[in-house]
């Protein structure tokens, strides 16, 4: 199942690109949605196998993923693969600067399921695709909104 969301944020590309890499910016924000995040990897820069093992509930159950950043393009966006015992995926965020202060950020994921319990989940997601898209939009609407924000009020 793919979905993908597009916004233009009011930053310059490299702005962007230093927000959507602060990594324990996102381990944060993860724990205050009641999600367990653990970093795994020893790497001692951020870079290319920086991998963390994600637990949250879902639809009831819990569910435990293992996300591992693929690929680091800077300034140009990043690849983050998931992997789970039922299901793996793909979220490749990438930035195009439209002039000096104007940056396209652009959302794409795609999830694959690994056995038939995954593929009942995203075939009822896809079910909802509709609403699973408007509310991923959403959510990419007001990261952008934080952004701007941060942006304007300066270091």
């Amino acid at each position: 199942m793919k979905m993908n969301a597009r916004e233009d944020v009011e930053a310059p590309i490299e702005f962007v690109y230093q927000q959507i890499t602060d990594f324990q910016a996102f381990e944060r924000r993860a724990m205050r949605r009641g999600a367990e995040v653990l970093r795994v990897d020893d790497l001692k820069a951020d870079g290319p196998g920086m991998a963390w093992d994600v637990t949250f509930m879902l639809r009831g159950k819990q569910r435990d993923v293992q996300i591992q950043l693929a690929r680091l393009d800077p300034p140009n966006g990043l690849t983050m693969a998931s992997r789970s015992p039922s299901m793996g995926g793909e979220m490749v965020v990438d930035l195009v600067a439209l002039s000096r202060n104007r940056t396209r950020m652009t959302l794409n994921m795609e999830l694959v399921p690994k056995n038939l319990t995954a593929r009942l989940l995203v075939q009822s997601m896809k079910l909802a695709r509709k609403s699973l898209t408007r509310r991923l939009r959403k959510r990419v609407s007001e990261y952008v909104v934080e952004l701007q924000d941060r942006y304007d009020r300066g270091p």
